[in-house]
């Protein structure tokens, strides 16, 4: 049973949303601010928290921020419908996905369990043996990438990103399979939750000898990872 933290100021959604989680099977605690939040997601054993952005006090975005300061677990963000804005911040401080409010409990417990499930590596299908290509070494058992022989701090989202690309390195990955593939769901049009995690991913890497960058943006396509 995967054990969760819900976090949302509003006590009456938070209610029925931990009510409908736990009949499909999760474990879950609520919190109702960003402090809160904070301390709890950081002393408690989550599998992943589900995170309001608006909130009185402590946003979820500062609350996120301080998260990511200790933690790499999955953190999925709840974000007012088609504000793009705080999609964007909080994807950039490294949230996994995000779900728009309001929302449906039924795609939210979607979303969870595509996370968790891409952060299992016993779902791994290609299998676990270490995969080399260039300088990055990526370990799928452990969920642990090594680029030129330091190890990169990246959440579950851009490990199974930068996996995919990995294992079709040199051919060029569409955004719709990359967000199948390490989202767990179909690309959305104006959805730009891939790009951000590159832009994430690329900075966290670093640039080749020659100053490329080793994840190429091939343009109305995809990305595409070199090595040469």
């Amino acid at each position: 049973m995967s054990k969760l933290l819900l976090v949302d100021d509003d006590i009456e959604l938070t209610n029925m949303l931990k009510e409908y989680l736990e009949r499909e099977g999760f474990s879950v605690d609520a919190v109702h601010d960003g402090e809160s939040a904070v301390r709890a997601a950081l002393n408690g054993d989550y599998a992943l928290v589900v995170l309001d952005v608006m909130m009185p006090g402590m946003s979820g975005i500062e609350a996120l921020s301080r998260i990511r300061t200790h933690s790499q677990m999955p953190v999925l963000m709840l974000t007012a419908r088609g504000d793009d804005i705080d999609r964007i911040i909080g994807l950039e401080l490294g949230a996994d996905d995000y779900v728009p409010k309001p929302c449906m409990p039924r795609e939210l417990a979607a979303r969870i369990r595509a996370i968790l499930r891409r952060a299992s590596p016993e779902t791994t299908t290609n299998g676990n043996e270490p995969l080399q290509v260039g300088e990055l070494l990526l370990s799928p058992e452990k969920r642990q990438a090594n680029w030129q022989g330091h190890t990169l701090d990246l959440t579950s989202t851009e490990f199974n990103l930068l996996e995919v690309l990995a294992r079709q390195a040199g051919q060029t990955v569409s955004k719709a399979d990359l967000s199948s593939h390490a989202l767990g769901r179909n690309l959305t049009r104006y959805d730009r939750s891939i790009d951000v995690h590159m832009s994430s991913i690329r900075h966290k890497l670093g640039n080749l000898p020659d100053g490329r960058s080793c994840i190429q943006t091939v343009r109305g396509i995809g990305y595409q990872l070199i090595w040469e």
